[in-house]
């Protein structure tokens, strides 16, 4: 298994965490289809999306795989008053990943890290990490720490 920034990141701050790697369906990238791939309930896996805000610039939403982001409550949560998706076209220039494999952890830059308060009924979450086909499994509390997030209710069942 190859050994990703995001692994390394966890090394270094020494951060307990678990590596799930899964088939990649490049048709099929949702988190519904990551979760059962990794045998995990879809309420563990968490995609990463990237905003802009209309005064903050990028920031970054960890959100349920089955839930949608709500634009006005991160807006409100993170200073600004509008928020949208960055395009798809943007996601590797500005992150470093690509769609599919964006992490929360190891980004080009260090953006402002929101991630929704479901993560806490958890005792282990799955984020991306770093590349299609690698699932991180981190205690959401050390993922909060670590990318220094801010928490609250930022999603909504689709």
């Amino acid at each position: 298994m190859k050994k990703t920034n995001v692994a390394r990141i966890l090394d270094q701050q020494k951060i307990e965490y678990e590596l799930y790697e899964y088939e990649v369906d490049e048709s099929d990238l949702s988190a519904e289809a990551v979760a059962k791939k990794i045998g995990h309930p879809i309420e563990m896996v968490f995609k990463t999306l990237v905003l802009t805000g209309d005064k903050t610039g990028v920031i970054v939403a960890i959100i349920p795989g089955a839930h949608e982001v709500d634009l006005k409550v991160l807006a409100a949560l993170s200073g600004n008053k509008k928020c949208a998706m960055v395009h798809l076209k943007e996601i590797q220039t500005i992150t470093g990943y690509i769609r599919g494999g964006v992490s929360p952890l190891g980004m080009k830059k260090n953006f402002p890290t929101f991630v929704d308060d479901s993560a806490l009924q958890h005792s282990q979450i799955f984020v991306s990490a770093g590349i299609r086909g690698l699932q991180c499994k981190i205690a959401p509390q050390n993922l909060i720490r670590i990318t220094q997030a801010k928490t609250g209710t930022i999603s909504n069942i689709n």
